[in-house]
């Protein structure tokens, strides 16, 4: 089974401060890569209530399924390989293809079936290497809506958070409360209603 734990810290920026940041980096417009997040969940947001979420992401020409839950502070990532000829049935509402993430559903007691395609999000990313981890710009374009957002992936948690808050510090950046993208995302829609 493919599952990692994920340490990360994210920060909402301002245009702004998303520039700022650019600049400070020397990143150029053709390091951006984009990607696109597909989100599911049940009408009555099962995964959501089990503190999950669960998302196909295409990038550079593959889709991977990916099943997030909370562990302890960190979130446990399960992922999976998707057809890319699979992929838009499963936007029709064809089950999710078994394998790892629908083993972990199922011991969830959430039905396959019942898994429906919810809205998508399209991140422009940027990844540069940065003290021991890896630092991430994302420019987000959902339902109307941009943000922009930067995050540390780190492999400990208390050197990550130290290292992540410095980086704020030195930049000027206030340190924000950040929701998830498919908070953001899921957030955004109830709002449109």
């Amino acid at each position: 089974m493919s599952q990692e734990i994920e340490i990360e810290f994210k920060n909402l920026l301002t245009y702004e401060e998303f520039l700022q940041l650019i600049d400070a980096f020397e990143v150029r417009k053709s390091d951006f890569i984009e990607q696109t997040n597909y989100y599911f969940d049940t009408e009555d947001f099962q995964l959501k209530n089990h503190k999950s979420a669960l998302r196909i992401r295409f990038k550079k020409d593959t889709y991977t399924l990916t099943l997030k839950q909370q562990f302890e502070e960190h979130i446990l990532e399960t992922h999976q390989t998707i057809d890319k000829d699979i992929f838009p049935n499963m936007l029709n509402g064809i089950p999710l293809p078994h394998g790892e993430v629908t083993e972990v559903l199922r011991k969830l007691k959430i039905d396959n079936d019942e898994i429906k395609f919810l809205g998508e999000l399209t991140t422009n990313r940027v990844e540069l290497p940065y003290q021991e981890g890896l630092l991430v710009l994302d420019e987000n374009h959902y339902l109307g809506k941009i943000d922009y957002e930067l995050e540390y992936e780190s492999a400990d948690y208390k050197k990550g958070q130290q290292i992540f808050l410095k980086l704020l510090k030195s930049k000027n950046i206030p340190e924000r409360e950040t929701k998830s993208k498919i908070h953001r995302f899921f957030a955004e829609k109830a709002s449109l209603k």
